[in-house]
């Protein structure tokens, strides 16, 4: 039977209870399609650093060198300043284990709401590849005369050729394997005649970012070459929000860079019905990688039991995806379909069931 070695990080706010309706899931999953878990818990989150003053150290992120995949539920504590936990954890493992691509399903499922209107699940079901390791996000910069009316900020967006190279290559692999089966919908008759099988949109701003996504088209069109399968598009991120709204049918894969994918990715996120059912991994296709809802800790819900925990049970399902556990990922998707078929809303305390309730409900339909 195959084991997998899990480094759990529950962290703060409704992390824990979320996280524990996830475990409950795997452990059904697990049962029931042959294979086992060896967990350990790590206690990283505000807490912690309340007592300690500790966030997370080079001894404890080489200890998450050994697991196969990381399973964390949220980070963030009302009496820690913002950015001491999210650049100090979440950043941190992101960079410190290489986890260069941020994958985030998007999809609409049944008898979920949608501010969008006239549109359905047939209509918003794509996935964006968020490059991770690169862009603002790395700290370049400085700031000059602090405090004086002569202050100058700098916050440097850079890709190296390589970091562009790998996220566009995971990019064109992942449509290749989304439809290794049957094409992408959103094809016209044309399309499927010429070849096509998938379609990989790249979300930039050209126009004016020029040295960056310079380098961004033309790796992009350099490796379309040796992916003949996959129609290449692109759109200004200002477009891509548009489009997002009015249109979201027409993407099957977006990629895009670490800050623009921030951004585009929540507003997906509220397009598929909430924080509360939307996975995400940050994945080192050869390493270590971590899995995490995209909701945050909300505190002030906390022990209460109202938390939807379907976005940590999603999160689950990647994981297994990740870990090649294909069956086990397919029967929690369904399983959690027809738990929300039976739920009144998405929203946090709404729901009609608590949260331990909807965790049992997933269980049962497993």
């Amino acid at each position: 039977m195959k084991t997998y070695n899990l480094a759990i990080i529950p962290g703060d706010g409704i992390g824990p209870e979320v996280v524990a309706q996830g475990l409950k899931v795997l452990d059904a999953a697990s049962s029931k399609f042959g294979f086992a878990t060896q967990r350990q818990s790590f206690d990283f989150g505000g807490e912690r650093y309340l007592k300690t003053g500790k966030v997370l150290d080079s001894e404890e992120i080489n200890k998450l060198k050994h697991f196969e995949a990381i399973y964390l539920g949220a980070v963030g504590h009302p009496d820690v300043r913002p950015g001491v936990l999210e650049k100090g954890i979440l950043l941190n493992l992101r960079f410190s284990l290489d986890q260069y691509i941020n994958l985030r399903p998007v999809r609409l499922y049944q008898n979920v709401a949608t501010p969008i209107k006239n549109k359905g699940p047939e209509h918003i079901d794509y996935v964006v590849v968020r490059e991770n390791s690169g862009d603002m996000y790395m700290g370049i910069g400085e700031v000059k005369y602090k405090g004086t009316n002569n202050e100058e900020t700098t916050q440097v967006m850079y890709y190296s050729y390589k970091q562009v190279y790998r996220c566009l290559k995971y990019a064109f692999e992942y449509a290749m394997k989304r439809h290794a089966e049957s094409p992408w919908k959103g094809l016209s008759e044309e399309d499927k005649k010429a070849g096509f099988i998938g379609k990989l949109t790249l979300c930039g701003k050209n126009n004016v970012l020029t040295n960056v996504f310079g380098l961004w088209d033309r790796v992009m069109s350099e490796m379309s070459r040796q992916y003949p399968k996959v129609k290449v598009d692109y759109l200004h991120v200002d477009a891509m929000c548009i489009f997002l709204i009015e249109a979201p049918e027409r993407f099957d894969v977006i990629v895009t860079t670490n800050m623009f994918g921030d951004i585009i990715t929540d507003l997906a996120a509220v397009t598929q019905g909430g924080m509360g059912v939307a996975p995400s991994g940050n994945l080192n296709p050869f390493g270590v990688s971590m899995f995490e809802p995209v909701h945050g800790s909300a505190p002030q819900f906390a022990g209460k039991g109202v938390a939807n925990p379907l976005a940590a049970i999603l999160t689950v399902k990647l994981m297994l995806e990740h870990l090649k556990e294909e069956k086990a990922a397919q029967a929690i998707d369904a399983a959690v379909q027809a738990v929300m078929l039976k739920m009144k809303s998405m929203l946090i305390g709404q729901m009609g069931y608590s949260t331990d309730q909807i965790g049992d409900m997933v269980v049962a339909n497993i």
